[in-house]
This record gives structure tokens, C-alpha cells and sequence, in this order.
């Protein structure tokens, strides 16, 4: 049983601190305001910066996980839980992959997503029925994001993901966050005390969307979602991403109009094979079978193609 935070530990940690450039910030103008707001936003990235080798880490053990069919699951309470849904939620329709391929975990459930359950990030043992209820193994990967890093809800699913052997990172953004001593990854993002004492929604939020940012991108672009920089394997499930996928396409291959949207609806509305079928000069059966015996990148693609048209 997790023994309640004193009032002299809250003290202590950097997010309940004072910032004292904001330390009359009721009494300022809007304009005032907003500078104050921007100018500790401005340092949110090189705290991001400072734990790129970390990050690169973990997104390498994400990948590896991913080439094995494990998962990747974030899990969190108030915003930082709700960051990881949404990065999570973004990943099938900009890189092509299954819903359950990146998950996101929030404490207090759907229901926290639009309101307020702050009471629900105490409970260590609904961490762990989490992770059990979507079959959490030793393949998977789990970052825990917690600003404070004290949450037991992330905690008892890290500790309860490190005892089944899997991989388990740790976002947060206090020096002794408790989350790091389950984690094989630890992420400090010193972001400082916020402008409103206690408010992690602002700098502490800010700097983890930009590593979740990080661990899923990076990792896609390595599984071969991106060709050069083009989202290849996005999902057109609405008109703008069925015009985007036929502009990536002209923009990937150089061919005309006519050719991206007739190799489009021949590939299935599959950006990626509707490429390699215009770069290599092969219909869709061939595209597509190349697709099943590389690891994903377009390169590798064309690699195999050539391998055996040279023999």
C-alpha cells in the first residue's frame, strides 16, 4: 500500500515550486502575461534536448518490440494520461498501423479523457488490471508519463510490467521521480516550476507531447511509414488524406496527375504500394508481394526488386 504524500514532499518537488518570473502574474496585463508564458515555453525544448540519448534508447528498444509484434503502451493520469491517448490515437491514421500496435492508458478511463478524475491516479492495483485487461506481456513496451512522477496508478503498472521482463520507460519531469526506479529508460524533463504553481497541463505537458512526439515517429520512420519524409503509410479515411495520398504519391515518384490517381485506386488507396509500383514500373499483385517480404522500407523494396531482376 503506497503511503500518502506529505505536504513537506509535495514541497519539494519541481512542479509544485514557485516560479518566481510569474510571481505577479495576477496583477499583469494580457500582453504581459502571454510574454511571460511564451518565454517558458521557449525552454521546454532544450530540456527535451538534454535526454535525446535516452530517448534514442528507448525508441530502439520501441522499434525492436515492434519487429517482434509487441506493442507499445503509454500509461498516465490527468494530462500526461491524456497526451498519451492522443499520440496513441493518432498513430493508426498517420502511419497505417493496427489500433491495438500503440495504445494509451489513462487512469479513471475514457471518462478522464474530458473530465476531471483526479482521484483515480491513487489506485495502484487498477494500473496493473489495465495492463492485464489488454494482455500486457514481456514483447511489449510501457511508458509510464507522470509529471510529478508519483502517481501509484503509473507506478504499480510500471513495477507490475517490469516483473513480466518487458521493456518500461519513464517520463517525468522531477529528479526523483518515483517512476524511475521502475524504469530502464528515465526521462527527467527539467522544465522548472510552471507560471501557475502546480499546473503541469503547461511546461511539464508541453515537453512530454514533444517526446511522445519522438518515440512514435521515430520509431515509424524506422519501421518504413516515411519515405524520405512522406507519411507513405498513412490511412486515406477522409477525403483531405485521399488528396494528400495523391499528392504524396506525384510528390514521391515525379509522375503526373493521372498516374498517381490511377495507381492509387489500383494499389487499394495504398500510398506506399501505389509508389513503389510507379517507381519500379510493376502492377499491384507485385507491389504488394514485395511489401510482405521486406521489413517496410520502400528502399528495401526496391533493393529486393532489383536483386532479382539482376541475376
Amino acid at each position: 500500500m503506497d503511503i500518502p504524500i506529505t505536504q513537506e514532499e509535495l514541497g519539494q518537488l519541481t512542479t509544485e515550486q514557485c516560479n518566481h518570473n510569474s510571481s505577479n502574474i495576477d496583477e499583469l496585463s494580457v500582453f504581459r502575461i502571454l510574454q511571460i508564458m511564451n518565454n517558458e515555453d521557449k525552454t521546454v525544448p532544450y530540456a527535451v534536448e538534454k535526454q535525446l540519448h535516452v530517448i534514442e534508447a528507448l525508441v530502439n528498444d520501441i522499434v525492436e518490440s515492434f519487429k517482434n509484434g509487441g506493442k507499445l503502451v503509454y500509461i498516465g493520469a490527468g494530462t500526461s494520461g491524456r497526451l498519451g491517448v492522443l499520440d496513441a490515437s493518432e498513430c493508426p491514421p498517420t502511419f497505417g498501423v493496427p489500433m491495438t500496435m500503440v495504445q494509451g492508458i489513462i487512469a479513471g478511463g475514457r471518462d478522464a479523457l474530458t473530465r476531471s478524475i483526479e482521484n483515480a491516479e491513487d489506485d495502484r492495483q487498477a494500473g496493473v488490471s489495465a495492463l492485464e485487461a489488454i494482455k500486457f506481456t514481456s514483447d511489449d513496451v510501457l511508458v509510464g508519463i507522470t509529471a510529478s512522477g508519483q502517481a501509484p496508478f503509473v507506478i504499480g503498472a510500471m513495477e507490475y510490467a517490469k516483473s513480466l521482463g518487458a521493456v518500461v520507460g519513464a517520463i517525468s519531469c522531477n529528479k526523483d521521480s518515483k517512476t524511475f526506479s521502475a524504469a530502464d529508460h528515465a526521462v527527467f524533463l527539467d522544465v522548472g516550476p510552471e507560471i501557475i504553481t502546480g499546473s503541469t497541463r503547461l511546461k511539464a505537458g508541453t515537453a512530454q507531447k514533444l517526446v511522445l512526439n519522438m518515440l512514435t515517429t521515430a520509431s515509424m520512420i524506422r519501421l518504413g511509414k516515411v519515405y524520405h519524409n512522406l507519411m507513405v503509410d498513412l490511412t486515406p479515411v477522409n477525403q483531405k488524406l485521399v488528396e494528400r495520398s495523391k499528392r504524396l504519391i506525384k510528390q514521391a515518384t515525379g509522375c503526373t496527375e493521372a498516374e498517381a490517381v490511377q495507381a492509387f485506386y489500383e494499389s487499394g488507396k495504398k500510398p506506399k504500394v501505389a509508389i513503389l509500383m510507379i517507381l519500379l514500373g510493376v502492377d499491384a499483385q507485385t507491389a504488394l508481394a514485395l511489401e510482405k517480404q521486406s521489413s517496410g522500407p520502400i528502399s528495401e523494396m526496391i533493393r529486393l526488386y532489383q536483386g532479382k531482376h539482376s541475376q
